[in-house]
């Protein structure tokens, strides 16, 4: 029997350097890399990843060490950093972990403190403002990175500059791009319900409707325990949420016996969404089926789980809710958050009848011959 083989390769995926971890379908392989957190699936790319650090490098490749498998890393070794510049991203990493940065966000500041210490090449002690602004320009500007990820190297280089102190260093000098402001896709209750009625899968119906209902993140979902669902109350419990926070949310009505049909059929024992082997359901898995149903409902929107989200808020809102409940529920820090969706409301855009209509309707009433103004009639010289 071949021994599987594992590679690791360096790859861009988010604006952000990750290690990639390829290997041919198997199923054992695949169970005993979930295990560790840091692991997650990219559908763009085919394939498993870290955010490329050098504690997650040495941890994957210890982990993938308990399997029988050949781990090729010359991909890896290849894309060397010196001694000095590990020392310094270890020491920033460890820094963040102090101030208790989610894993995801140490990944993310780390992989653009490592872009810049590649780039300068010389000692921190050294650094001016003037270093950083050559670094947005030419790696982060130049490269074509997205205003949100340029944002995001801005507030990397800020955590930087607050733990080395440098006198000659002041990141609140160099300009951070305004944040790009877009509405959120959101669907009609109309085409909520037809997405809901093409899931045919219980668990994925289920898990959906848990989402929109309750005005869940996907995260959230996913991580959401069977002890943190309260039927008699109609609550559901979230823990550690977006900024750390926990909070209440409403359990609809409609979904009390979806829900018993679906303990009853699925038997889950920790999590509420389980995957095969009872852990957490991928949330690459979750867009797939939301993205069929989608198809097999004929909606040709760009929808994704957070849709689901920002459809429940708008929703909330058009029937009456106050904003300050919904900020609540959503788990907002800001009422400025919450606010986006006083501007996708229905509500009072209906009662706005467009210049066309009224001087249509104003003709039709004086025109002895109301056919004239039929704009959708075939029109013949």
């Amino acid at each position: 029997m071949t021994m599987e083989q594992v590679r690791l390769f360096p790859f861009q995926h988010k604006d952000v350097l990750q290690i990639g971890i390829a290997f041919k379908f198997n199923s054992a392989l695949k169970s005993h890399l979930m295990l560790l957190e840091e692991v997650t699936w990219t559908k763009t790319h085919s394939c498993f990843y870290v955010s490329f650090t050098q504690e997650n490098k040495g941890k994957l490749y210890r982990h993938l060490q308990k399997f029988d498998c050949r781990i090729d890393y010359s991909e890896l070794q290849s894309y060397t950093i010196s001694p000095r510049i590990e020392e310094d991203l270890n020491e920033f990493s460890s820094y963040l972990q102090g101030k208790r940065y989610s894993k995801s966000t140490i990944g993310t500041y780390c992989s653009f403190i490592l872009k810049l210490l590649k780039f300068q090449q010389k000692p921190i002690s050294a650094y001016t403002n003037r270093d950083l602004e050559l670094f947005i320009e030419k790696e982060i500007a130049q490269q074509g990175y997205s205003i949100s990820t340029h944002r995001q190297c801005i507030s990397a280089l800020k955590q930087f500059e607050k733990l080395h102190k440098l006198e000659a260093l002041n990141v609140d000098d160099i300009d951070r791009p305004n944040k790009s402001k877009y509405l959120p896709v959101v669907l009609s209750k109309e085409e909520v319900i037809d997405i809901f009625r093409a899931t045919r899968n219980l668990k994925h119906r289920t898990l959906l409707i848990l989402i929109y209902s309750s005005g869940l993140r996907i995260g959230e979902a996913l991580s959401l325990k069977l002890q943190d669902i309260d039927v008699d109350r109609r609550q559901i419990y979230v823990r550690n949420g977006k900024g750390r926070k926990d909070r209440h949310v409403v359990m609809a009505e409609a979904f009390v016996p979806l829900l018993y049909n679906y303990l009853t059929s699925y038997k889950p024992e920790k999590l509420f969404i389980e995957g095969k082997d009872g852990d957490e359901y991928s949330a690459s898995s979750v867009r797939s089926v939301l993205k069929l149903a989608c198809s097999r409902a004929k909606i040709k929107k760009h929808v994704t789980p957070h849709t689901l989200r920002h459809s429940y808020a708008t929703h909330m809102l058009e029937n009456g809710t106050d904003l300050r409940h919904i900020q609540a529920l959503l788990g907002h820090s800001r009422p400025e958050t919450t606010m986006i969706y006083t501007h996708v409301t229905q509500h009072d855009l209906l009662k706005i009848k467009s210049p066309l209509d009224v001087a249509l309707k104003q003709l039709s009433e004086s025109d002895k011959n109301p056919e004239n103004l039929r704009l959708s009639r075939n029109i013949f010289d």
